[in-house]
């Protein structure tokens, strides 16, 4: 069979997988999942905040937005040795990928050299290198890509229409640019969103079509359950309802065929039954550590416990098992 990767899907053909009986939409995913990937492979990450709090965006789900009362205490840049630590901790655990994030609109360029030093030094461990380090400009995504970087992140977070109710402090556009000085740099792309803001079922339809209408697919695509922090604007609003989610999964797979499909931030609320059907779904890819940033996470033993009985494997670094040919 041949994955035929579209970057023209229309909303209406979105909304229309949307509202397929629950078990018909996870058959279609699931058998596209199988097209692409080995279905008992997750990739594993760790994801490190190396400057934590302290941000001028008003973001309204980000409890390190210093716009908001927050628990999170401002942290400054951590050092590389300090980095290095958490580094070879999480590869002990099973990571292939590190991920480091910086609470900042942007890195600074006295920042800057700083940051390529870790991800020099978290290549040389054999980890694959993901940053998330808010808006780049054309050099500082050549930068990043010179020092050893793999992937960036940069999520989109919602639908264009739903944007300017999430964030004032810089536009969609804004994203958009980012990720094309990225793609230009030779990066991998790691562009996903935030669902559970309050949008609705077409605006979540809006995120997925931005998605896969990219040039090109990300990499991998974060979906991350809203984390509901006491003093950010979402805080209180009506969880999004579990299989409404678990659809998004599986409509994130149909969509993007060969992109990695990442259980983000909101795992430490799933039970195992709801995180088994996100799999069953599409999803491949976990954050794994006891922290995102500053929200929980589930525990390594939890993930690895969950794996054993799923009986589910990490990915292979930097490979996964292709069973079929994607044409763009």
């Amino acid at each position: 069979m041949t994955i035929r990767i579209r970057h023209d899907w229309r909303r209406e053909e979105l909304l229309a997988l949307f509202s397929l009986p629950f078990t018909e939409l996870l058959y279609r995913a699931a058998a596209i999942h199988r097209e692409r990937f080995d279905p008992a492979e997750i990739q594993v990450s760790t994801l490190l905040s190396i400057k934590t709090g302290g941000c001028p965006e008003d973001c309204a789900y980000c409890p390190q937005s210093q716009r908001y009362s927050t628990d999170v205490q401002p942290q400054k840049l951590m050092t590389t040795e300090q980095v290095l630590e958490r580094a070879r901790a999480a590869q002990a655990s099973g990571a292939t990928r590190f991920c480091m994030g910086a609470a900042w609109r942007s890195p600074k360029d006295r920042d800057l050299p700083k940051v390529t030093e870790m991800i020099r030094e978290v290549k040389a461990l054999g980890l694959e290198t993901c940053a998330t380090l808010g808006m780049l400009d054309k050099d500082q995504a050549y930068a990043l890509k010179d020092a050893g970087l793999d992937y960036y992140n940069h999520n989109i977070d919602t639908a264009p229409e739903f944007y300017e109710d999430i964030v004032h402090t810089h536009d969609y556009q804004d994203r958009l640019n980012t990720l094309e000085h990225v793609r230009d740099a030779g990066l991998k792309t790691c562009c996903g969103g935030i669902v559970g803001m309050g949008e609705t079922r077409l605006q979540r339809a809006g995120l997925l079509q931005a998605l896969a209408n990219l040039p090109t697919h990300p990499d991998s695509v974060p979906i991350n359950r809203l984390v509901q922090a006491t003093g950010t604007p979402l805080h209180g609003i009506k969880e999004l309802d579990q299989f409404e989610f678990v659809r998004t999964i599986a409509i994130a797979r149909i969509a993007m065929p060969a992109s990695i499909i990442r259980l983000s931030a909101g795992r430490e609320t799933m039970s195992d039954a709801l995180q088994a059907l996100c799999f069953m779904a599409g999803a491949n890819s976990i954050f794994y550590g006891e922290t995102l940033l500053t929200t929980a996470n589930p525990k390594i033993e939890q993930d690895q416990s969950l794996f054993t009985r799923l009986g589910l494997v990490p990915m292979p670094y930097a490979g996964t098992t292709v069973h079929t040919d994607i044409v763009e």
